[in-house]
């Protein structure tokens, strides 16, 4: 999807990360093979609806391109709205599932002149399918080109990788021609070179993702570093934190990255206080006096969830420096005790060197890459008589 980005953005090697070429090589390979199979399924796609048939009329062929693109434009709005959050704090897993969605929809338009009567849900499908993909890798692309800039020099990087992208598209589709031309009435042989080609792109996108060393603390990435920090004092670097985290769906990883999830999935940010128990909500009211009088945000468990509630005047290091301290509860009372006094104890004493120390080791600790915290709640730090709002 992403085209021949070497090494010709202005300033290599230092104005990139070392992760940009491995990347690019495995990203600009995925590329060809995606441009190839699009003239392999667009091929039978337009043969479908009847091109070089005398049978098929204009106003049908547009119809039916009218329904599937229509399609297409509705998934990309309602798919931005529901998960357009998350694109920023899970750029790498939504980097792969738009490839993977994208081979979903080149496969339904070959799929659908074998069904004629289910054609146009077929090819809506994989309209559909390509919408997810046109919305997360134009999100995931911002925030990578981002990662990759360390000198100011995104826009420089962008640009140079839209027209290399250009010429790659132009080499995949003179390919792909070639091939369909060859391949025109063996249908066995087209299904072949198309199955082929598409396991090579889902292993080229799984190595171009697993390249990636991101800096950016999200909720994997700061689970990671927190238990390791509370087991051995030390920090992890980017590339180890890389070799570690999840690029695939949870429910396909290993036992040990399930027990790190599990912990952060533990955690819910910037929770409305309505939503409380009304016990919950005098315990929090304690809490405002007594730990928490001098913070910037409370945590109240419920339910085995520890609740992060944000004070409507908390930057982005509050943000941060909340999900540490409720990582820290969730890991202390693990034997099933909630014990403010100890987080809060663990907090004074290590959160500075902590965030000293994965600093050093080069990860960015001004903020959380998260959702927005839209409830917050006002109240008084360092005051004895706490009202919440």
């Amino acid at each position: 999807m992403c085209g021949f980005s070497g090494e010709n953005a202005k300033g290599f090697p230092t104005s990139v990360t070392p992760d940009y070429v491995p990347f690019q090589f495995w990203d600009s390979l995925q590329g060809l093979s995606t441009y190839i199979r699009t003239m392999l399924s667009t091929q039978a796609l337009l043969s479908a609806i009847g091109v070089g048939e005398k049978s098929a009329t204009v106003i049908g062929a547009t119809f039916q391109w009218f329904l599937r693109d229509l399609t297409g434009m509705l998934g990309g709005v309602l798919f931005t709205f529901y998960q357009g959050s998350n694109l920023d704090s899970n750029a790498k897993m939504w980097r792969l599932v738009a490839d993977l969605m994208n081979d979903l929809g080149m496969l339904m338009d070959l799929v659908s002149p074998l069904f004629p009567s289910a054609f146009v849900f077929i090819v809506c499908l994989g309209s559909l399918s390509r919408s997810f993909t046109g919305v997360a890798s134009g999100a995931t692309r911002a925030a990578l080109t981002q990662h990759f800039a360390l000198e100011n020099n995104a826009a420089d990087i962008s640009a140079k990788e839209g027209s290399q992208e250009t010429v790659a598209t132009m080499i995949g589709m003179a390919l792909g021609m070639l091939l369909a031309r060859i391949t025109t009435g063996q249908p066995l042989v087209i299904w072949l070179l198309f199955l082929s080609l598409t396991m090579f792109h889902m292993y080229a996108n799984y190595r171009a993702v697993r390249c990636l060393s991101l800096t950016t603390l999200n909720w994997e990435r700061s689970s990671i570093l927190v238990l390791h920090f509370m087991e051995t004092c030390q920090g992890l670097s980017p590339e180890r934190v890389s070799a570690i985290e999840h690029v695939l769906p949870i429910w396909i990883t290993s036992w040990s990255l399930k027990s790190v999830n599990s912990l952060h999935r533990r955690v819910h940010l910037g929770v409305r206080i309505s939503s409380l128990s009304s016990q919950k909500m005098e315990n929090l009211l304690q809490l405002a006096g007594s730990h928490y009088r001098k913070a910037m945000y409370m945590l109240v468990e419920e339910s085995g969830t520890i609740n992060i509630v944000m004070h409507k005047d908390s930057s982005a290091t509050d943000v941060l420096q909340a999900f540490i301290h409720a990582l820290v509860m969730a890991k202390l009372s693990e034997a099933g005790k909630f014990d403010h006094r100890e987080s809060q104890l663990w907090m004074e004493k290590h959160y500075a060197e902590f965030i000293s120390k994965i600093q050093l080791l080069g990860w960015k600790t001004e903020r959380l890459l998260c959702p927005s915290v839209i409830w917050r709640a006002n109240w008084t730090p360092g005051s004895s008589d706490e009202k919440l709002e």
